[in-house]
């Protein structure tokens, strides 16, 4: 969604929240009917046959009964999934959240003013954090432009989760706290969190009702930094939110019973704006190659992020940003959104300060010191080394094509973001000589409250035409009809299930209303095929289209042996992020994409030769 202009004078920002429709319900056989399109790719006839007896067996039975029940839900509430979907892919999760659910990503100021002259991390990201406070206030103000599709208004309501927002380990589930609030909502936090060298440090971003400036902010973070390089690293209490969830918990109870001044520095911790991390890293990266900085982005210092809150904001040394912030709250379009209005105001200011060098009398940053003991001390080791293990583990590749890129693509008449999905369909299938189970975000956002759906990129269409283009008994001419019948299925997919009618989803909450009736697990999801599928998170490939901006993102991959794969679309390139674990013999990331690039050229070649 590309923004001509970010303000909005006429509408305000949330206004249409209360009419969107809510979240439809599909009916039950066309879900299944999906389910079984889905799975074939995997099967042969009689394992296929044998899932076919199963699904009709639950479309008759339990299955019916569970549909009636979530019908029953869905009349008393507006979205029936949005807790479900909380709680089921996020809050009950107990894995370490900072590497395994967060989404990461290079900030990408570095293809305009900030690429060729030299500028430092605190002038630099004093200006970035001025345009980040600008963004909140927008939203207070409620003047963030409304997002729409075809004139029809979208959900805003994840934007409200940006700032002042955290995540709170609990036993066995967390929560959510958002302190933000819309200026007629009332008050609302107005300090930031900075970190550095394991001491955190709170100022607030307001004084005397005005925003501080460029200028205000440089001497917050000089002060900072100063202090931070002059001492000894601080304990780095942050590192503990790298930590399994339950004992995350357990150990947050510790510190607040060990001195109720712990408590109430995590109360300004979590509900501070966001975070600025001083990085002492100085990674390289070139809109050619973000490798490194995405890296850092994703697996960096653990003592100065908080990794459960909703955006930490990276500022490494060299004045290259980054990213990283919890995925519970809301999906990565709100991080997009900000990233792309920052963007565009620093290329509009020429990646300058222009206004008055002027410092008004502004009270310096607070050291938030947390009282700790030997036991604690201990929890951040091993949380650090722990961390530092599974981050080693980790491989990331973020490179661009740059032959060609959307234009070229809409010119060949092919959706750029299905030609990305099955350009990655037949690298996966020419790497792994079978088809990839594959999870791309849809958005459902028309609707109340809306988050995501499932879309299943790897379809019979996909997986026929992929053994086409390894075999060379096809003409140019048949392979290109096999593809154009890819792309028909894999656009009407994407449609429906933008537009509630995705399966995923559906099955879920028929598993999650079983499972609080105290029911047996229905057989459709002990079918091994279930999960040899992607159901229950399982899928190989894991991928998410970032927007048509200059934004990038990373996650890890959802299984040992799979990738996580997002990717932008611009005029003139195509910027992917590849993750997969070094310790899987089987998948590498640079391979793919390697093989990725190269079948751009493929299937743009095809589109061209087969016409003739």
């Amino acid at each position: 969604m590309e923004h001509t202009t970010f303000e909005s004078t006429e509408e305000r920002t949330f206004q249409y929240q209360n009419s969107l429709p809510p979240l439809p319900v599909p009916p039950l056989n066309e879900s299944l009917k999906k389910y079984l399109d889905a799975v074939k790719p995997f099967l042969n006839k009689e394992e296929y046959q044998r899932t076919f007896e199963i699904v009709k067996k639950f479309e008759h039975g339990i299955g019916k009964e569970l549909h009636h029940k979530l019908l029953e839900r869905a009349k008393v509430k507006k979205n029936w999934l949005e807790e479900w979907w909380l709680n089921s892919a996020y809050l009950d999760a107990r894995t370490p959240s900072q590497l395994s659910v967060n989404v990461a990503g290079s900030a990408p100021y570095l293809e305009h003013y900030w690429a060729s002259k030299e500028g430092t991390q605190l002038e630099r990201g004093a200006i970035a954090v001025w345009h980040t406070l600008h963004f909140w206030d927008l939203l207070r103000r409620e003047r963030y432009v409304v997002d729409k599709v075809r004139g029809t208004p979208l959900d805003m309501n994840q934007l409200r989760m940006l700032f002042s927002t955290c995540k709170v380990p609990g036993v066995t589930r967390d929560s959510i706290t958002n302190y933000f609030r819309t200026e007629s909502e009332g008050d609302c936090p107005s300090h930031v969190v900075a970190m550095c060298r394991g001491h955190i440090f709170a100022f607030d971003a307001v004084h005397d009702g005005h925003i501080l400036t460029p200028p205000e902010i440089h001497r917050q973070l000089a002060y900072i930094k100063k202090r931070c390089h002059n001492e000894s690293n601080g304990p780095g209490v942050a590192a503990l939110t790298t930590k399994e969830r339950t004992q995350w918990a357990k150990i947050r109870e510790y510190l607040i019973n060990l001195d109720p001044n712990n408590f109430s520095i995590l109360e300004t911790i979590q509900s501070s704006l966001f975070v600025i991390s001083l990085d002492d890293a100085s990674p390289d990266g070139t809109p050619e190659d973000y490798s490194m900085i995405s890296l850092l982005t994703l697996t960096g210092d653990p003592t100065i992020r908080w990794g459960d809150k909703s955006y930490n904001f990276l500022t490494f040394s060299n004045g290259t940003f980054g990213s990283n912030s919890d995925h519970a709250p809301f999906d990565a379009l709100v991080l997009v959104a900000m990233c792309e209005y920052i963007d565009r105001k620093i290329t509009e200011n020429e990646g300058t300060w222009k206004g008055s060098d002027k410092i008004r009398d502004i009270p310096w940053p607070e050291e938030l010191a947390f009282t700790v003991d030997l036991k604690v001390l201990d929890d951040i080791r091993l949380a650090k080394e722990e961390y530092q293990q599974q981050a080693s583990d980790v491989q990331l590749i973020s490179h661009a094509f740059t032959s060609f890129g959307k234009k070229l693509v809409k010119e060949l008449k092919l959706h750029p973001d299905t030609f990305v999905q099955l350009a990655l369909q037949l690298a996966y299938y020419k790497l792994h000589k079978r088809p990839g189970c594959c999870y791309e975000t849809a958005s459902t956002r028309k609707f109340y409250h809306g988050r995501t759906e499932t879309m299943r990129s790897c379809t019979m269409e996909a997986v026929e035409w992929c053994q086409a283009m390894l075999d060379p008994a096809f003409t140019p001419h048949k392979r290109q009809q096999l593809m154009l019948k890819a792309f028909e299925k894999h656009n009407k997919l994407m449609h429906e299930s933008q537009n509630g009618n995705g399966f995923d989803r559906h099955l879920l909450g028929l598993l999650i209303l079983a499972k609080e009736q105290g029911l047996p697990v229905p057989e459709l999801y002990i079918d091994p095929v279930f999960t040899k599928s992607g159901g229950g998170g399982n899928f190989v490939l894991s991928t998410s289209l970032v927007g048509y901006t200059k934004v990038l993102g990373a996650v890890v991959p959802m299984v040992h042996n799979g990738y996580g794969f997002f990717y932008r679309i611009n005029d003139d390139r195509f910027v992917v992020t590849c993750t997969a674990w070094k310790s899987c013999p089987e998948t590498d990331a640079k391979k793919l994409c390697q093989t990725l690039f190269r079948n751009f050229y493929e299937i743009a070649q095809l589109m061209a030769t087969a016409r003739l």
